[in-house]
């Protein structure tokens, strides 16, 4: 059983997603983005969500604040619970009240998210005036004093300036800027320093450590397991749309538990260990617009056995806050 989806534990988190399966609906076929995945997300804590490209990372992430166009998307099953209101039946404009305010979000495209048609300054005063009663003067100052803590070079001209003026480094500072600025309880990073220097992305994660002392609460949506380790508290690993394992970061990192999480690991390069060949996974993620028979896993996988090619594993606990889809962990 997954403790901390027992309703028992749903008034401490911030975030319940229990049983969420979204499906993209093409003219010829259906392609399971995300299929059953549930987890809590607790303030003051830093979630970790790591996977390869197309696993369903950013579907899941987009899914929280209904971010996912529908059609073609569609939620199959599920709830999205924030402080015990359901984010998926909520009314439209009682959402909006949420999103950018109590839920924030840095995406990983941030010219697709900031308005081509308005300055930065503007675009970071009206979010304030949206949510609260703020005067501009104050929502001004407020919008430089956040732009400067993300290392915004200049910012006194770079609030007249527009999206498409600035360098995709500077438009990703902006959006981490808005993320930060209604102090929210909970911060949907996608990949949020992608496109920044090794110097400002130090920086960023300082002020998200800072936000985590505040208790707010952090999604982080990542390839860098680099950043996992320093940064999070608790990681998930998703596989071709499912969650195949979820614990506390040290414990994965000293023991993986599925097959796929020991072989993300493994490809980390070592500066202590110098090898002539990056060990690699074998294979590719299968096509979600197939029906896979078995554990998705199994074509890549060298312990798979005669079971992984005929069931697909749950996700079950295996130690104390620890889960894992796969039969030859639980075996063992």
């Amino acid at each position: 059983m997954n403790l901390s989806n027992h309703p028992q534990n749903k008034q401490s988190s911030l975030l319940s997603i229990n049983n969420l399966s979204i499906h993209f609906n093409t003219d010829d076929q259906t392609i399971q983005a995300v299929n059953d995945v549930s987890f809590d997300l607790n303030p003051g804590e830093i979630l970790g969500l790591v996977g390869e490209s197309g696993s369903g990372k950013s579907v899941t992430a987009l899914s929280i604040l209904r971010l996912i166009p529908m059609p073609p998307g569609r939620i199959k099953s599920g709830s999205i619970y924030f402080k015990g209101n359901d984010l998926l039946n909520m009314d439209v404009k009682e959402l909006q009240k949420i999103r950018g305010n109590r839920i924030s979000m840095i995406f990983q495209e941030p010219m697709s998210a900031l308005s081509p048609l308005h300055r930065i300054g503007y675009q970071l005063v009206e979010q304030q005036r949206f949510h609260r009663v703020i005067d501009k003067q104050t929502a001004w100052d407020q919008a430089k004093y956040q732009l400067e803590r993300v290392g915004m070079p200049d910012v006194d001209s770079r609030m007249y300036n527009y999206p498409f003026q600035l360098s995709g480094g500077l438009q990703q500072r902006v959006m981490i800027a808005m993320a930060f600025m209604m102090n929210p309880d909970i911060i949907i990073a996608d990949e949020p320093t992608t496109a920044l220097d090794v110097t400002i992305q130090a920086q960023i994660f300082e002020c998200i450590l800072e936000m985590k002392t505040q208790q707010t609460a952090i999604l982080m949506i990542t390839h860098d397991m680099g950043v996992v380790w320093n940064m999070c508290d608790r990681m998930m690993v998703m596989y071709a749309s499912k969650i195949v394992e979820q614990g506390p970061v040290k414990a994965i990192f000293e023991k993986p538990g599925h097959p796929y999480t020991k072989g993300l690991l493994t490809s980390i390069p070592s500066l202590a260990e110098k090898k002539d060949v990056l060990p690699v996974i074998p294979g590719q993620v299968p096509d979600m617009s197939q029906q896979i028979t078995g554990c998705a896993f199994h074509p890549r996988c060298p312990y798979s056995q005669d079971i992984c090619y005929q069931k697909q594993p749950d996700l079950t606990e295996f130690a104390p806050n620890r889960q894992a889809a796969c039969f030859m962990m639980v075996a063992s």
